[in-house]
């Protein structure tokens, strides 16, 4: 719905004024007291009164000379990405109600490219649900190629597929304190947290990944990236998809190179008609990095969700706090003043979730559920994107085309 002039939002005028003082409008997710962030949507005390006065005297139409420019969308784009790419058309069927994708687009740069911000569009957006954008280097393209051409075969012992969609066995070891675990939450012989990277990503709610001026994460010369597109189709039709990620150039020096590490409990269980069940994990850092955004993310029983870091002198610190999680509106939170996290320093998760009748959200509160990738199963992640102080680049990008 279009709230772009006056003979728009004159019939909701109370709505939106009540929804902007309860500060369910606009959305944000994350504890106000808590870090700040260049991306904060909330207005200021002074917006909603200027919002109050207007429905109380009326909701009249000012002069239309004041009227400040409507905002320009570069063909469906919130940026203006320099370089586009696009997946080969893709047919869902209308059987695929839960499917992933994952799809290879050769990048051909014949040099390094630094990219300070990205956008994934969605071809169309009835059936995806998700896409994230993944860099992978050229060296490693045919393991991983021939990794996601599986189809109902488990990874290991600890999982299984429906086609190409990963679930964890119902009969695999439960680690719900994933902070008692020797690997933190993970699969068993693995960290619960990796090192990944992402240009850009769609999810509902998410807005485009701009990073603060000087920070940007590299894409090497011959780099491919793998869309992993999950695809819900309930329309009873047939779609096309050709799902996009607009890239946007650093135009100005970068000072520092960006990644992420996402960390996870992958083994956890939530028992049926539990209205609060704990879920934690741990990750170590394994050198000093420095803090550029978190990311929350759960499915539809996720509640609530807080990080914070224990350092090596023992003081805590809470990153980012959650306390009311909607599935519906997942944002990345990029910090107003970047910081060090030094080496050693502990990140703690701790999440909860409402698996009750309770939950409007609830797709079968008397279900046990355990981590899976269809939205009906769940996640346990929060992710850290990090510039490490050791890789410090100058590098002339202004000519990148």
């Amino acid at each position: 719905m279009s709230l772009m002039t006056y003979e728009e939002v004159l019939p909701f005028g109370r709505m939106i004024r009540q929804d902007v003082e309860q500060r369910k409008m606009p959305p944000w997710h994350a504890d106000p007291n808590v870090g700040e962030f260049m991306n904060d949507a909330r207005l200021s005390d002074s917006d909603i009164a200027t919002i109050d006065a207007w429905v109380k005297e009326g909701m009249k139409e000012g002069d239309s000379k004041d009227l400040p420019p409507a905002p320009a969308f570069e063909k469906g784009w919130h940026i203006k990405p320099d370089v586009v790419f696009t997946i080969p058309e893709f047919l869902v069927p209308k059987t695929a109600q839960d499917d992933y994708e994952y799809i290879y687009v050769p990048t051909n740069f014949t040099e390094d490219k630094w990219i300070q911000a990205g956008e994934v569009l969605p071809g169309d957006r009835r059936v995806v649900h998700h896409a994230t954008v993944s860099v992978i280097d050229q060296a490693e393209y045919a393991k991983h190629l021939a990794e996601h051409a599986k189809e109902n075969e488990g990874v290991d012992e600890f999982h299984f597929r429906t086609g190409k969609v990963l679930h964890l066995r119902p009969d695999a070891p439960v680690i719900d304190d994933g902070c008692l675990a020797p690997d933190g939450g993970g699969i068993p012989g693995h960290p619960s947290g990796y090192l990944n990277i992402v240009p850009a990503i769609y999810l509902p709610g998410h807005m485009p990944e701009i990073r603060p001026t000087g920070y940007a994460l590299r894409i090497p010369a011959g780099a491919y990236l793998q869309f992993q597109v999950h695809y819900s189709n309930h329309h009873g039709l047939d779609v096309k998809d050709r799902t996009s990620v607009g890239l946007v150039f650093a135009k100005e020096p970068v000072k520092h190179e960006v990644a992420q590490y996402e960390i996870w409990n992958n083994m956890f269980r939530i028992p049926p008609n539990d209205s609060n069940h704990r879920v934690t994990s741990c990750f170590t850092l394994p050198k000093d990095v420095t803090a550029v955004a978190y990311t929350a993310h759960m499915h539809f029983r996720g509640k609530s969700m807080t990080t914070k870091a224990i350092y090596p002198d023992g003081h805590e610190e809470v990153l980012l706090d959650v306390p009311h999680y909607d599935f519906r509106w997942q944002e990345t939170y990029f910090l107003k003043k970047q910081f060090l996290l030094p080496k050693g320093a502990k990140l703690m998760t701790v999440a909860y979730f409402d698996n009750s009748k309770n939950n409007p959200l609830n797709p079968d509160p008397s279900k046990a559920v355990r981590w899976g990738e269809p939205s009906d199963e769940e996640m346990m992640g929060f992710w850290l994107q990090f510039a490490d102080p050791q890789l410090v680049t100058e590098r002339p990008v202004t000519a990148q085309k």
